[in-house]
């Protein structure tokens, strides 16, 4: 073999030594990051209503008025899940997990963002409703109006966010395949494409 062919052999092994540097830990603390940069996102939007929501409330009235009202409520709710997620990701240990329970983990994350997005549809629906209930109501009309106003932002921007982050997690489903790999295991099963083996 040339010395060419030699220098090219070694940067491809080379390479692929690098390619398979990256550890099941790695993947967790991706996981982990990614979880983390989303709750960071939704408590951002949080702070931001809850306080744009309490100044709003002291410089108007009626259907504006309730408008901000419902929007520091709604986000008080957002800043404790927020948190609560936030808490959860920290206080998790990237080493612990072995590939069959990061499977578990990611996918149950990708399920309750999809969950919530199919929710938050819903909230849409809900505000459209009361939006029109106001119009028409006899008493607390301009309420009706500005909390249906407030749950349609509301539901439009958390739809975006948890479709956005469900997206945001999906490329680690491939990244975690290598680690899947049916070839070093004796027992387990296909999933979705993934050869799966149980923690006896």
């Amino acid at each position: 073999m040339t010395r060419f062919g030699l220098l090219l052999t070694a940067l491809i092994y080379a390479g692929w030594l690098f390619g398979q540097s990256v550890t099941l830990q790695d993947w967790n603390s991706e996981r982990v990051q990614r979880n983390q940069k989303a709750m960071w996102v939704l408590g951002g939007w949080a702070a931001a209503n809850m306080v744009a929501g309490a100044v709003g409330m002291s410089r108007t009235q009626g259907e504006q008025r309730a408008f901000h009202q419902m929007n520091l409520g709604w986000n008080v709710v957002n800043a404790g899940l927020a948190a609560s997620g936030l808490w959860r990701v920290m206080h998790s240990n990237p080493a612990v997990l072995d590939a069959w329970h990061s499977r578990l983990e990611w996918e149950k994350t990708q399920r309750l963002f999809l969950f919530n997005a199919g929710l938050n549809v819903g909230y849409v629906m809900a505000g459209m409703w009361m939006r029109e209930k106001g119009q028409h109501a006899t008493t607390h009309a301009e309420r009706w109006k500005g909390f249906g106003k407030s749950l349609i932002l509301q539901g439009a921007f958390l739809f975006v966010f948890d479709f956005g982050a469900f997206l945001y997690h999906q490329p680690l489903g491939e990244k975690l395949k290598p680690f899947l790999n049916p070839e070093s295991t004796t027992i387990g099963f296909q999933v979705n494409g993934f050869f799966l083996k149980p923690n006896f």
